[in-house]
């Protein structure tokens, strides 16, 4: 059942990329976050004035967490979104999957955690897969816009390498607050999506056109949108940590991290384009890096 649950989570953020690639190329990646984050927090908002939830943190809680989200949520996913509006889904989701092992690096020089030669062998096999899924050809679906590549590829990948840094670095920070355990979980998303939300209600208002919404928030569009937010934010969160109250961490962890992989089959039955080999390929290899990490 908590394994399904992780595998579950994973299929939700695989899904969320495609949902999302329409609705941020329209909007524009700012705008995108800007709207996805808001919606968010009120959902989480309502959530957490019903069960009560707020009287669960502390003011010295609720900083950590503010900086977790300021980090993690704000920089990470629009770092994201301008990577998925300029690589697609594929790529955009391969490169953020480096986010475990950038925590496990960080985890060893911030924390002293403990990397032994098996996580060191993890970490090389995930950027190589990563290389391979992001560099190597698409298959059948590249004629498919969201196989599209718009402007220089590296800017797309400095742009998902920074993303993945981002949610690393915020799950570092938000780490020791949660293991405490007192803190409600719910909670604690809705201070780092909150924080996140004023952050971008700054950048959308700057008179910087790349900043500015690009389209009209129509009512399909922010359909799309909130069906992105639900489907990473509320779904897949909570059955991560559905997964993570009564199964293994590691294997909880390995089957999370199957994103890239799942985003594949979902990308064949959207664009009716088989991928590549190579997209297989190196999608197998991240998550058996990602395996060696977590099952250390």
């Amino acid at each position: 059942m908590f394994e399904l649950a992780a595998l579950g989570a994973a299929l939700c953020w695989a899904v969320t990329g495609l949902v999302g690639a329409g609705p941020a190329r329209a909007v524009g990646p700012t705008a995108f976050g800007f709207y996805r984050q808001g919606m968010v927090t009120l959902m989480l908002g309502a959530v957490t004035l019903v069960t009560g939830g707020w009287q669960s943190v502390t003011g010295h809680d609720a900083a950590w967490l503010a900086l977790s989200g300021l980090v993690g949520v704000f920089l990470g996913d629009t770092l994201l979104f301008f990577s998925l509006v300029r690589l697609g889904p594929r790529r955009a989701g391969a490169l953020f999957a480096l986010n475990a092992p950038m925590a496990a690096l960080l985890g060893r020089v911030v924390l002293g955690e403990t990397l032994p030669p098996q996580g060191w062998a993890g970490v090389a096999l995930c950027a190589v897969g990563v290389a391979v899924a992001v560099l190597g050809r698409p298959g059948r679906s590249g004629t498919h816009s969201f196989e599209a590549v718009r402007g220089r590829v590296w800017i797309g990948v400095t742009f998902g390498l920074l993303a993945a840094l981002g949610q690393a670095g915020g799950s570092l920070i938000a780490r020791p607050v949660m293991a405490a355990g007192q803190v409600d979980a719910m909670t604690a998303s809705l201070i780092r999506v909150g924080i996140a939300v004023v952050c971008s209600s700054i950048l959308v208002s700057l008179p910087i056109r790349q900043f500015r919404p690009q389209a009209r928030l129509t009512l399909r569009l922010g359909a799309q949108i909130a069906a992105s937010g639900v489907l990473a934010m509320l779904i897949g969160m909570t059955l991560l940590l559905f997964a993570l109250s009564g199964g293994k961490v590691g294997i909880v962890s390995t089957l999370s991290a199957l994103s890239p992989v799942l985003i594949l089959p979902v990308l064949w039955i959207v664009t009716g384009a088989r991928p590549s080999a190579t997209s297989w390929a190196g999608a197998a290899m991240a998550t058996v890096g990602m395996a060696l990490i977590f099952l250390r």
